[in-house]
């Protein structure tokens, strides 16, 4: 993650003037946070579906620019062959946007609505759409189908993906009272609650977990870095 000094060099501003950005501006910012953890997140996501079949990704931006990765990914999660032909080697640009449009075509013909999404801003690397493309596959693949043991398969159907995503954390940390992705979120319990079940010996909470002593960004920002780790 990029550190304070190399986010304002990387705007043209002083220290000082970083630090008086308003908090939504550094949010946006091509190096916030949140985009790298969310990058790294989906790339673990999609390789551990990957590695079944011998592929994996190293750069999400990149990597899914000719197609093939994405063709595999999409067959590994549907458990489907594409509807029609691609080029096993794209060796030219217009191989690499008629592979990735097979797999456009292939979502649509699955029903997955896809928003703003061509097949030129996955082979161009637009880090934003890409991302909105794999979020669109977790939404589909992973939160739309049974996501932990005894889960009732008809009442996951009538639930919405937030509704399902919801549980499936109330699940995982049964001992903290979450109702919901803002407020219980903020004193960084529950982000840390959830890292400790995912990744468990990953970090070890102190006395002052359960107590909370008001430092919650402090906070927050160490368990994000547990997930970035």
């Amino acid at each position: 993650m990029m550190n304070n000094s190399g986010y304002s060099e990387h705007l043209g501003l002083g220290l000082d003037e970083a630090d008086d950005m308003p908090s939504t501006e550094k949010d946006l910012a091509e190096d916030a946070p949140w985009k790298k953890i969310q990058q790294n997140t989906f790339t673990r996501w999609c390789n551990e579906h990957l590695k079944c079949v011998g592929k994996c990704l190293t750069d999400l931006q990149r990597d899914l620019s000719d197609g093939l990765r994405l063709i595999a990914l999409l067959e590994v999660l549907s458990q489907k062959r594409m509807y029609r032909k691609f080029h096993p080697r794209p060796n030219f640009r217009q191989m690499k946007l008629e592979n990735v449009s097979v797999a456009l075509e292939f979502l649509e013909r699955e029903h997955i609505k896809l928003v703003s999404i061509d097949s030129k801003a996955i082979v161009d690397g637009n880090l934003k759409l890409i991302l909105g493309l794999i979020w669109t596959l977790i939404l589909h693949y992973s939160i739309s189908m049974p996501m932990w043991e005894d889960e009732d398969d008809e009442d996951a159907r009538k639930q919405t993906p937030k509704q399902r995503l919801l549980g499936w954390i109330q699940n995982k940390v049964p001992q903290l009272p979450i109702t919901n992705f803002n407020r219980d979120w903020q004193d960084g319990k529950a982000l840390g609650a959830l890292v400790d079940n995912c990744a468990p010996g990953e970090w070890i909470p102190g006395p002052w977990f359960w107590r909370g002593f008001g430092k919650s960004q402090w906070f927050c920002t160490g368990r994000m870095q547990s997930c970035m780790d």
